[in-house]
């Protein structure tokens, strides 16, 4: 057999339903990768630092004879760890040896390297032609296509992420930016949540979800955002086509959303509330901010909520006035409380 190699287009759509293997370092691939490939690192991230010092230093035949007896020592290892994996994996139906998908930084020889070894063990093995940096042009230009999306928007409270699952439920085209992001936008967004991606990674996987949701053929809902999510930002391109696509705002009385966001954060820490509000005492204001602790402190959730939940409508307020808002359909709720359900059929019913 031989090593076939793909353009990252052929490499998209076979890639799917295949077993992607990154042999980047721990720490490159850590940092960001292609959403669902395993790391089988070549070398380790001191061994890579040392290699490519040589490349830099001395030469390409210095930095390959440096890496040949690391790589020598890891043959037999890199074996079994594939074989763990494909005994493992689901994407496995038979018996056959699975094809294997094998990419490094710009497709040279540490990819080449591992593709020998497992071709030469009798895996079928696809190389990408121009490694992770090919990966990394295609995700960039995902954000430039010009998506049909349907934009959900309302004050804090609204339930707009619940309504975006039940839609999604529904067979329609979502995208939660906030459930890739791991944070809810506030600054009490990353109570319960896990650990953010970095911002690589944040686009590599709200390109790969662009993309999916996409071939749906349907228009694609997404929440109103700012392009601040926490510590990471919805790429630019991205972030005008909502900017510019027909907003749907749900307009939900106070009191309804103050209960929603009551039985949302209620159940978590004391201390963690707290934090989370002194995080904007300088634009909630001095008072607000201790008479707000204070209410925490007693447990007087509802109080306390009441003060925060002003405050996000007047900053959303503030910034509907400061920039250009795309075509808005208000959209009225007649309901005893915020109902992501009920909500949900009120949205998808929405003539274009």
């Amino acid at each position: 057999m031989a090593v076939q190699k793909i353009n990252i287009e052929d490499f998209i759509s076979q890639a799917a339903t295949a077993i992607i293997i990154d042999v980047r370092s721990p720490a490159e691939f850590d940092h960001a990768h292609i959403p669902s490939a395993l790391n089988l690192p070549l070398f380790s991230n001191e061994e890579r630092a040392m290699i490519g010092t040589t490349y830099k230093k001395q030469s390409r035949e210095a930095a390959i004879k440096a890496g040949l007896p690391l790589f020598g020592s890891k043959m037999l290892p890199m074996i079994e760890k594939v074989e763990n994996w494909i005994s493992t994996s689901e994407k496995k139906k038979d018996t056959t040896k699975p094809t294997l998908y094998i990419h490094c930084w710009r497709g040279g020889m540490r990819s080449a390297a591992v593709a020998w070894l497992l071709d030469l063990y009798g895996y079928k093995v696809v190389q990408l032609t121009g490694g992770y940096k090919a990966y990394r042009n295609w995700v960039l230009a995902q954000f430039t296509i010009p998506y049909n999306l349907k934009v959900l928007g309302g004050f804090t409270g609204s339930g707009k992420t619940e309504i975006l699952h039940e839609l999604q439920k529904r067979n329609h085209a979502v995208i939660d930016l906030e459930g890739l992001a791991h944070h809810k936008g506030s600054a009490f967004g990353a109570i319960g949540q896990l650990e953010q991606p970095s911002q690589e990674m944040f686009e590599n996987i709200v390109a790969k979800n662009l993309v999916e949701q996409n071939s749906k053929n349907k228009s694609i809902w997404i929440e109103d955002e700012s392009q601040r999510i926490g510590t990471v930002l919805i790429p630019t391109p991205l972030f005008h086509l909502m900017r510019n696509s027909k907003c749907y705002f749900l307009t939900i009385p106070f009191e309804q959303r103050l209960n929603f966001i009551l039985e949302g954060y209620g159940k978590f820490d004391k201390q963690s509330l707290m934090d989370a509000t002194l995080r904007i005492q300088k634009r909630l204001g001095g008072l607000e901010t201790k008479t707000a602790i204070n209410h925490i402190i007693e447990g007087e959730f509802k109080e306390a909520f009441a003060i925060l939940l002003k405050y996000y409508d007047k900053w959303y307020e503030k910034n509907a006035q400061n920039q250009v808002l795309p075509k808005i359909e208000l959209i009225p709720v007649r309901s005893e409380k915020v109902d992501p359900l009920f909500n949900a059929s009120i949205v998808e019913n929405i003539n274009e």
